[in-house]
């Protein structure tokens, strides 16, 4: 059994990670990570291999197209974009679990046919995910049928952000307020398309909400293991102070419902991160 859990970042002031090698110790908690920052900018390819370096060969990263390609190109006329993506992130081999193509709100089903011709296009060394957010997507079973039916054709998968916890009652406070005017609102979703399904989860500031919100996917996580699949689960909160902690709690819940899972090593640190339980 393959359980992977991870944070939206390696980086985070209040986890006391040491500065002069954060991906590395942090890699020692959890055993993934989403790659966000791939998003803004294609890194230095010396840069990706100083990631891979301090990884061990197991971790898995996910790795955010970038907005070149995804929100200002659409996924159409990119290639040149696209090419130096890849040459960057070579260097990750094996660990970049899956390239993450998340897209606009803007981008609906009316697109699906430009979404079908760039997965199509890209090399089949590499696992895609995608993330919608056209609402539409979520409430017009049709549309919803005919993204799960492409990706599957591709044996791509359908990465779910679940906000359901972080918008059940009004914010408390400014992290959780600020999530409220950029997150999506869409219903949860949790039908795996692959073998290796992935899941974002946000919950709240509040450490008991946030666990008591992601009960639904300790179950669903449990029962994809037993179905021989290979999860991978990013715990989000709004300020992500306690991510990193939370992320190993939520690996020992599923752990709780199924025993044989085996735990995470023992971290590493100088220090002992931000714990709020």
């Amino acid at each position: 059994m393959d359980l992977h859990v991870g944070c939206a970042m390696w980086s985070h002031a209040r986890w006391g990670l040491p500065q002069e090698d954060r991906l590395g110790s942090y890699a020692t908690w959890c055993n993934a990570v989403e790659g966000n920052t791939t998003f803004y900018a294609t890194p230095y390819r010396a840069t990706v291999e100083t990631w891979a370096a301090q990884t061990p060969a197991g971790f898995r990263f996910v790795v955010k197209l970038p907005r070149t390609i995804t929100h200002e190109g659409r996924l159409g006329d990119v290639g040149d974009h696209v090419r130096a993506f890849l040459h960057a992130i070579e260097p990750l081999g094996p660990r970049a679990h899956a390239l993450w193509v998340q897209l606009p709100g803007s981008f609906a089903p009316s697109d699906l046919a430009v979404l079908a011709t760039f997965l199509r296009r890209m090399p089949a060394a590499y696992r895609y995910a995608v993330e919608v957010r056209h609402r539409a997507f979520f409430d017009h079973v049709p549309s919803a049928a005919n993204l799960e039916r492409l990706l599957g054709e591709l044996d791509a998968e359908w990465v779910p952000f679940d906000t359901v916890t972080l918008f059940e009652s009004p914010p408390t406070s400014d992290a959780e307020r600020e999530a409220w005017t950029k997150k999506p609102r869409v219903p949860r979703r949790s039908q795996a398309l692959t073998a290796r399904p992935i899941v974002r989860y946000l919950g709240r500031d509040d450490t008991a909400r946030t666990v008591e919100g992601w009960r639904f996917w300790v179950e669903t996580t449990a029962t994809w293991l037993r179905e021989g699949r290979s999860p991978t689960v990013f715990v989000h909160t709004p300020d992500n102070d306690a991510a990193l902690t939370l992320a190993r709690r939520f690996h020992d819940d599923v752990r709780a419902e199924l025993p044989e899972l085996a735990p995470l090593p023992e971290p590493v640190a100088d220090e002992p991160p931000l714990t709020l339980f």
